[in-house]
């Protein structure tokens, strides 16, 4: 458990402190609510360890607490004392879990797809039997989490592992989540842990506690994905005699990143050229560079903000009477 507080700058008459002495971490067994005086320490922080104002301690919690009640929490107050050994009394208490964690995954490995990351480690075979089941009181769930790497203080984000995938492995399972809210052409760092959540009587959430976090990974989301292949293209002719077109149009792609359609012809026998000299914007393009008695086959493509081109698509084709 590690604590952080903020030492007393003043005495209780509002004079300044000049002579801080100890401050004394209390613990127990008991609710917070219950701890109203230092019956057990767990140590002592000098005043040589305050830095600007703040304090911390890390209190190391024995195995045999957690075995013998894993729902258990415990309860800590400080205690400041000056140099002449006066206290006011200690200040608030907090009450936190000592449920037992899982250790985190030692391998985390990454993958860039058309869809977005793919996140992969390894499972123990012994946790299989914890991970999404109710045991003593208590729920295991993994966490993944990424921040951008170029605001490595912010706050991260969570992506769900609900809908994780497993693909099994001679000896042990190997566990994927798919993250689909990455931006192209971002570099990310992804982290996992295992979550232990303290369950109520009526298996309630009361508490959770958070296990030691992965080594992490650095991604770069390159974009080299083209856009899925339009579908649905149909050519028909239409105008008078003095101006003949064919126009085309074909379902729309759904690609956030999508920046348009380029549009290709050729005759019987002939190779496809790119007769648009900008990308089409909408899926309709008409060609008005049409000759009587000629028939044109169409086909078009997909392309992305960075270049990246999809297949052409299925050939339409169409006459000028």
């Amino acid at each position: 458990m590690t604590l952080t507080w903020t030492v007393p700058k003043n005495n209780m008459d509002r004079t300044a402190v000049k002579h801080l002495g100890v401050s004394r971490i209390c613990r127990a067994m008991r609710p917070a609510t219950d701890l109203t005086s230092c019956a057990e320490v767990a140590g002592e922080v000098t005043r040589d360890k305050v830095t600007s104002g703040r304090a911390s301690f890390t209190d190391t919690i024995a195995q045999e607490v957690q075995r013998s009640d894993p729902r258990s929490f415990m309860s800590y107050a400080i205690q400041t004392f000056n140099t002449r050994g006066r206290s006011v009394g200690l200040g608030n208490a907090v009450q936190v879990p000592t449920a037992p964690t899982l250790a985190a995954p030692d391998r985390l490995l990454g993958e860039v797809t058309a869809k977005g990351v793919v996140i992969s480690w390894a499972v123990p075979l012994d946790e299989t039997q914890v991970l999404g089941g109710t045991h003593d009181g208590l729920k295991y769930e993994f966490h993944l989490l990424r921040r951008n790497a170029k605001t490595p203080n912010a706050t991260p984000v969570e992506i769900p592992t609900n809908e994780a995938f497993a693909s099994p492995r001679v000896r042990q399972p190997n566990l994927n989540v798919l993250d689909t809210s990455i931006e192209w052409e971002q570099e990310y760092v992804y982290w996992a842990n295992v979550r232990t959540i303290v369950l109520g009587p009526a298996g309630e959430q009361i508490a959770s506690v958070d296990g030691r976090d992965s080594p992490p990974i650095t991604i770069f989301t390159k974009d080299v994905f083209p856009p899925a292949t339009p579908e649905g293209l149909q050519a028909v002719f239409s105008g008078l005699e003095e101006r003949k077109f064919i126009d085309l149009s074909w379902k729309a792609g759904t690609e956030s990143d999508l920046a348009g359609y380029n549009v290709y012809r050729n005759e019987e026998g002939g190779t496809p050229v790119k007769i648009n000299s900008e990308l089409v914007k909408t899926p309709a393009f008409r060609d008005s560079d049409v000759q009587s008695g000629h028939r044109y086959f169409y086909s078009v493509s997909a392309v992305d903000l960075r270049g990246n081109e999809s297949a052409r698509s299925a050939v339409a084709n169409e006459a000028v009477p």
